[in-house]
């Protein structure tokens, strides 16, 4: 990254503070751009980059980096910013703004652990959870879906749209060490869902909390709607 890459990502941040500001770093015949892009998502604390904007910043050359600020913290990449860096297979620039120190990042492998993750919306959430214990614990890669923040507030039921198509199915005996708890939680729908553990115990993470095993019971089994089974995605 040259210095004058790095003039504009700081001007840029400093644009959006107390927000982060988000770009690309792009390779346009030969001389490397920065590209700001928007920042979509709807708290300061995370940054969701335009789609448009990325793929208009393709349109223009190779993609060579992703960059983000991080407000009045220090550079140091989140368990979100190691796994999306993963996902991208780019390396990522993160500044501190107003501090200005940098730390990149590059693909390397890394997998946030099953216990103790923090919470990302989209990135790493319940159902990110769920998705990772499968394939960790199964070798079963789930299909993703888009989920907007607090989709079950806008009139979104994604859960009990989506499990048949993810190849789940209703239990109808006893739950199982794998299956899949559906549960409403302060809203109109089911809108979190838990891994059974076996041994009353299951596997989830709520927002804005670290990933944990807790009792399967009381409180939660009382907000239980469905409980499904992995058969298989449907063609």
């Amino acid at each position: 990254m040259n210095d004058q890459t790095r003039g504009l990502i700081l001007e840029h941040a400093k644009r959006e503070y107390p927000r982060e500001a988000c770009g690309l770093i792009l390779n346009v015949h030969g001389d490397e751009v920065y590209w700001p892009c928007r920042n979509l998502a709807e708290n300061r604390k995370d940054f969701v980059m335009s789609p448009e904007d990325y793929a208009a910043g393709e349109d223009q050359g190779d993609v060579l980096a992703v960059v983000h600020s991080h407000p009045d913290t220090s550079a140091n990449p989140s368990q979100a910013d190691l796994v999306s860096c993963e996902s991208t297979g780019l390396p990522w620039h993160i500044m501190s703004i107003p501090g200005e120190s940098w730390r990149t990042i590059q693909p390397s492998g890394y997998r946030a652990p099953l216990i103790g993750r923090e919470f990302s919306y989209g990135i790493l959430d319940c159902f990110t959870l769920i998705r990772d214990w499968f394939r960790e614990e199964r070798d079963i890669h789930l299909m993703d879906f888009d989920r907007p923040e607090e989709w079950w507030n806008r009139g979104g039921d994604l859960y009990m749209e989506n499990f048949s198509k993810a190849g789940f199915e209703p239990v109808n005996d006893e739950i199982q060490r794998g299956d899949v708890i559906l549960m409403q939680i302060r809203a109109p729908v089911a809108n979190h869902a838990a891994v059974y553990l076996g041994n009353n115990l299951m596997l989830h993470h709520l927002i804005n909390r670290l990933s944990c095993r807790e009792v399967y019971g009381g409180w939660w089994q009382k907000n239980t709607r469905l409980v499904v089974r992995y058969r298989g995605e449907t063609p």
